[in-house]
């Protein structure tokens, strides 16, 4: 553990320092159709008239891509994450916006 410390002070971090543009962290989100507020507020004397989603409760998640400078490669899948749609998103969205390293 000490070695691999000293490899990652000596030799990774000052590099991610020199090149922070090469970077890319991968971020993760969802939103649940269950988190729909079911009351609201409307003007004196008015009624309120707004739809919400009721008994088709539903997750979408988002994943991109967060560079130095830019979003890459967003993606929304209906559903919660897993492996396989990791292993997807990386394969048909995230490697072919990565550039060849020379």
């Amino acid at each position: 553990m000490r070695d691999e410390r000293q490899v990652w002070l000596a030799q990774r971090q000052r590099r991610m320092r020199e090149q922070p543009h090469r970077l890319i962290f991968l971020y993760e989100t969802y939103v649940n159709t269950m988190m729909t507020r079911l009351r609201g507020r409307s003007r004196r004397g008015q009624r309120l008239r707004r739809r919400a989603p009721f008994g088709h409760w539903e997750t979408h998640t988002f994943i991109a891509g967060l560079r130095c400078s830019e979003l890459s490669a967003p993606w929304v899948i209906a559903g919660p994450i897993t492996w396989l749609s990791l292993e997807v998103y990386i394969q048909t969205q995230l490697a072919p916006s990565l550039e060849k390293v020379t």
